[in-house]
């Protein structure tokens, strides 16, 4: 079989923001894929008492309606992946399949610094899945390909002095006879909150499944994903995405642009000084359709992308959005611990290499995700617009308020 020939691929975590639109794109290519979620994604918003600013249909109505639209079934397994080892193995090797793509952990950094509750439960939920999908995978003696999703988050946000490589770093180490040996190792971790961390220990899941098991994996370590629609979800309104824009999970430039559509001040934490990686979602998927066409041989060890395609200081990016649609901006408080400045450089020539054509932030990209938050507008709940999970004691909730500095971006400057 070769790599761009149909596949059975399971999408883990299927039903939420990055998964679902990775499956249609991939059952739109021919590949015969199956969705395993415990749709936990769907149960946190009735504990945030939040929905996404478009309409979710149930599970069944978005199978349905692909289905009708392009002829492609989806099988679908409801599983706890971090509980249900036994479902999962059994579903493993009754599918049998040429891939797995694990979107299936807990992806808010905000909502994993909530409380001692939640930071538990990114934990347990992300550490388990990932160390049992890895299991399952040994036990079912299949050559299964795990594709994960991973964040630059893992390298953390300091300066490095040097363009950041995609994944590994290379080093010299000096012996007591005055000998200088040349390795590579992992780029040094440095999390900015409990769900990065998690990121960094499934670096090391993946690094011992694949020196003791031979497990072939691919590690995307992605950027802050923007847009809301890939071409498969506007095949039918009942297939759209997801739209957060909540304080926990509001992506920074989707909560800019949906902000803007309600006449909400862009909500800036901080000085806006913190440099950040993008990718819009429609690269998202591309880059798991690369990432599976271009597999890991047998005895590599574990292949890190940077997923990303471009970087962005926040401030410079509510300036745009403020051009853009004459929003205000609103300098916040920093619920985060971080740095008021960094600067982030990073490689990401691999995915280039393989024919990513970028989706860049063009203006009429821009104002396309505005449109939908105005289409939705009504369904907004402007009380969970603001940032109000802290890092610690000592941080503040971003609201703004009398003491906020707002500005308005002079549209000359465009």
């Amino acid at each position: 079989m070769s790599n761009k020939e149909q596949k059975k691929i399971i999408i883990l975590g299927g039903d939420g923001f990055c998964g679902w639109p990775t499956s249609l794109h991939l059952s739109n290519l021919g590949h015969e894929v199956v969705i395993v979620d415990n749709l936990s994604r769907r149960n946190i918003d009735n504990e945030l008492e939040i929905q996404s600013l478009t309409p979710i249909q149930p599970m069944g109505t978005r199978l349905q309606v692909w289905k009708d639209v392009s002829g492609q079934s989806i099988k679908f397994y409801n599983i706890n992946l971090a509980k249900d080892y036994e479902l999962l193995l059994d579903v493993v090797k009754t599918e049998c399949p040429d891939v797995i793509v694990h979107f299936a952990e807990q992806r808010s950094a905000p909502y994993s610094m909530k409380s001692a509750k939640h930071k538990r439960y990114t934990v347990d939920n992300n550490l388990n899945a990932t160390n049992n999908v890895l299991s399952a995978i040994v036990d079912s003696e299949l050559d299964i390909h795990l594709v994960h999703l991973g964040t630059m988050g893992v390298y953390g946000y300091g300066t490095a002095g040097m363009k950041i490589p995609e994944g590994y770093l290379d080093i010299e180490v000096p012996t007591e006879t005055g000998e200088r040996i040349q390795q590579q190792i992992l780029y040094p971790a440095n999390p900015g909150s409990i769900y990065h961390m998690t990121k960094t220990q499934d670096q090391l899941l993946f690094h011992f499944y694949n020196k003791n098991d031979g497990i072939r994996i691919t590690d995307l370590h992605q950027g802050i994903v923007w847009g809301t629609n890939t071409r498969e979800t506007m095949l039918d309104e009942r297939l759209i995405n997801r739209f957060d824009y909540d304080g926990d999970y509001g992506t920074v430039l989707n909560r800019f642009l949906m902000q803007a559509a309600i006449g909400y001040p862009l909500t800036v934490h901080g000085t806006g000084g913190q440099m950040r990686a993008f990718i819009h979602i429609q690269d998202t998927v591309r880059c798991i359709q690369l990432a599976i066409e271009n597999p890991p041989s047998h005895g590599d060890r574990v292949m890190i992308f940077n997923q990303m395609t471009e970087t962005h200081k926040v401030r410079d990016l509510a300036e745009l959005v403020g051009r853009l649609t004459g929003a205000e901006i609103a300098y916040v408080h920093n619920p985060r611990k971080e740095a008021a400045e960094n600067e982030l450089h990073a490689k990401h020539e691999l995915f280039l290499e393989r024919g990513l054509n970028p989706t860049t932030l063009a203006e009429g990209v821009l104002l396309e995700v505005t449109d939908v938050a105005k289409r939705y507008a009504h369904r907004a709940d402007i009380s969970k617009i603001p940032a109000t999970s802290t890092w610690t004691k000592d941080q503040q909730v971003g609201v703004p308020d009398q003491n906020a500095s707002y500005v308005k971006v002079d549209n000359d400057r465009r």
